[in-house]
């Protein structure tokens, strides 16, 4: 099983195991929103466009709500299923590119919102996760002008947005990606660097 297959198996029984009226970390959304999020993400990309684009966001929230109304197990069911048969990302290694972040992060947004602690034993993922900062970043700190540095609990160290008097996160890669893109509610990252490099990250906007 690939690592981004696994990940959507972990997530959906995530899913399964939380009610649909259950708060996330995105705010507003129940965990029943996070579900038909992911699959109209995947399966509808000609609505999903409102993700970025935002004169198309009523389609998207259309779209969305029709659904969600399919209920919970169902929209499990469907992105369990994965990618997909005309999707580009049937591919592993697409899949992985484009949807292995998405899926993590928004495991974390149901695991988090319940009270649960990082998960253990996750070597690989961190590995993976810790290619991927970088070329978050870009989307992540586009609001933010805070040179950043991250550093894994290992002492690893990876220059995000070069500039003087950086703030410094440290922690393992998931936690790190929670907190670029916005995630405070039990991420376990410690800030460092000046009181004022870090009080400027802390208020700035992070996220996509």
């Amino acid at each position: 099983m690939t690592l981004v297959r696994a990940e959507r198996e972990a997530l959906c029984d995530t899913l399964l195991g939380a009610g649909p009226d259950d708060p996330t970390l995105c705010e507003g959304w129940t965990v029943l929103d996070l579900a038909a999020h992911l699959v109209v993400r995947e399966n509808r990309p000609d609505a999903a466009t409102g993700i970025t684009v935002p004169f198309l966001a009523p389609r998207l929230d259309r779209v969305t709500r029709a659904h969600a109304a399919q209920g919970l197990p169902a929209l499990v069911r469907t992105l369990r299923a994965g990618p997909p048969r005309w999707s580009p990302t049937v591919v592993p290694a697409l899949d992985a590119r484009v949807n292995l972040v998405e899926l993590v992060v928004h495991h974390e947004d149901v695991r988090r919102a319940a009270g649960r602690a990082p998960r253990p034993n996750l070597d690989a993922l961190q590995d993976a996760v810790w290619g991927s900062l970088r070329t978050i970043s870009l989307l992540a700190l586009r609001h933010s002008r805070v040179p950043v540095v991250v550093v894994r609990d290992d002492g690893r160290r990876r220059v995000l947005r070069p500039g003087a008097h950086p703030v410094v996160l440290t922690g393992e890669p998931v936690e790190l990606l929670l907190r670029l893109l916005g995630r405070t509610h039990g991420v376990e990252v410690d800030l460092g660097g000046s009181r004022l490099s870090v009080s400027r990250f802390a208020a700035a906007s992070q996220g996509y």
